[in-house]
């Protein structure tokens, strides 16, 4: 196989003002993963952003990490468990009570693991369906009756996943919660035209980070990587990039999309 120029990852891309003056809540952004690389990416473009996450101590050295390094701008904090409807109408209520308002929900919480459907439990399907699916739809929810009162607009980037689309064997549960979350995206960007609220999603193939490899083999993950045309996974930053485009003023007439973040679709 003939090794691709674009197999060594590019040096990260500078900000460039794309969220300036925006206020921004990304979901589950405590630690490594993408989450952590868009509050991040974020803050390169100007923003000012709100984290949430549920582990506490993770998400306090997040917004240490942050703060440190974009002294001139906002850095909050909410801890908030999706699960909860409660606390995540609460996240809403207080990001905009902090921030000012909000301008931007990212809602990346998701959660994965391999179990053949002939070995899952009912409570193993619920609780991927329930963290990576009906989270969004808690949060959506949320936002859209925030900005149903706000009156400004706004915009909401979900994560998904080419899994969605993909079959992948052990998977069950996640490509069906992300094919929801993908199904949801188109649905409420109808609703939400109302209220001058665009909803996009990004659906990223694979990329590499710490939490990533707790969940899944490192032989699984090597034979994704080598299956893309580049010959590597993403970097999280390359998948930050894009959700901040899709969050920025440069997409204006774009909604109900789901935009892959992989050299093939399918």
């Amino acid at each position: 196989m003939t090794t691709s120029p674009l197999a060594t990852p590019p040096v990260e891309t500078p900000g460039h003002g794309l969220l300036a003056g925006k206020k921004v809540v990304v979901t589950a952004a405590a630690g490594t993963g993408i989450g952590f690389a868009t509050a991040r990416r974020a803050l390169l473009e100007g923003g000012d952003v709100l984290v949430s996450d549920f582990h506490e101590r993770r998400l306090g050295e997040t917004v240490d990490k942050l703060a440190a390094e974009f002294p001139s701008q906002q850095v909050d904090a909410l801890v908030c468990d999706v699960s909860s409807t409660e606390q995540v109408d609460a996240l809403i209520t207080g990001a905009a009570d902090r921030l000012g308002r909000i301008d931007v929900l990212v809602n990346n919480a998701g959660l994965g693991g391999e179990t053949p459907v002939v070995d899952m439990t009912d409570e193993q399907w619920d609780r991927v369906l329930d963290i990576t699916l009906t989270s969004t739809f808690r949060a959506t929810r949320a936002a859209l009756r925030y900005f149903r009162s706000a009156g400004h607009g706004g915009v909401l980037v979900n994560n998904a996943s080419v899994l969605g689309w993909r079959a992948q064997h052990s998977q069950a549960h996640y490509a069906a919660a992300k094919a929801g979350v993908m199904a949801l995206t188109r649905c409420s960007a109808i609703e939400a035209a109302e209220y001058g609220v665009r909803i996009n999603a990004v659906a990223p193939s694979i990329a590499r980070h710490a939490f990533l490899a707790k969940v899944t083999s490192e032989d699984l993950l090597d034979r994704l990587a080598a299956d893309e045309a580049y010959g590597r996974a993403a970097e999280v930053w390359e998948i930050a990039t894009t959700i901040a485009m899709l969050a920025s003023d440069y997409t204006t007439y774009l909604t109900g999309e789901v935009v892959s973040i992989s050299s093939q679709r399918a």
